[in-house]
């Protein structure tokens, strides 16, 4: 529940592929390790790095709440991503919940909306570092009832691949044949 990387200042209405291809272009730029990657909405590309959801296949908890088990690999993949984004979204929430600046438009100059929002998300990290209990986690709670070092190969750009493609199928596949067979 802590940032890793903020890259303020770009318009809401720029596509998640395009400012996620400029973070990685920056000299001192958001790092991804070969080998390790980062769980995506079904707004990115499914490739090395970045692990999408199944397009067109159920995806969100709300969807899993009052119907049957899933079917199929896909489903049981895109529930179980489901799940872990959820996390993403909840340190969201309590960014925003902590800090009243964040909830509303903004009227400040684009460079200091950018300081602002880089600087809240450092004081949220400090304060999920450092405090037992976040005073902010529980105050959401109630309103809603990886060390990266330079020895390592980075990925440098974002794009699909067979090969990334079919490696998610067989870690959905092995997934979902694991649940299956805990359940009997």
């Amino acid at each position: 529940m802590e940032f890793i990387f903020v890259l303020p200042g770009w318009e809401g209405s720029a596509s998640d592929s395009r400012v996620l291809r400029d973070a990685l272009s920056r000299p001192n730029g958001l790092k991804v390790p070969t080998g390790y990657y980062y769980l995506v909405d079904a707004g990115y590309t499914n490739g090395e790095g970045f692990l999408a959801p199944y397009r067109g296949t159920r995806y969100h908890l709300s969807e899993w709440r009052d119907s049957c088990a899933p079917a199929n690999h896909e489903e049981y993949f895109n529930m179980k991503h489901a799940s872990a984004r959820n996390i993403i979204e909840r340190c969201f929430g309590v960014l925003k919940m902590r800090w009243a600046i964040l909830r509303s438009p903004s009227f400040y100059p684009i460079s200091i909306q950018i300081k602002i929002i880089t600087a809240c998300c450092l004081i949220h990290n400090l304060i999920r570092r450092e405090m037992a209990l976040d005073p902010g986690e529980a105050e959401f709670d109630m309103s809603n009832d990886a060390d990266i070092s330079g020895d390592e190969d980075i990925i440098g750009s974002i794009g699909s691949s067979d090969q990334w493609t079919n490696w998610r199928n067989e870690l959905a596949r092995h997934m979902f044949d694991e649940w299956r067979s805990r359940r009997g």
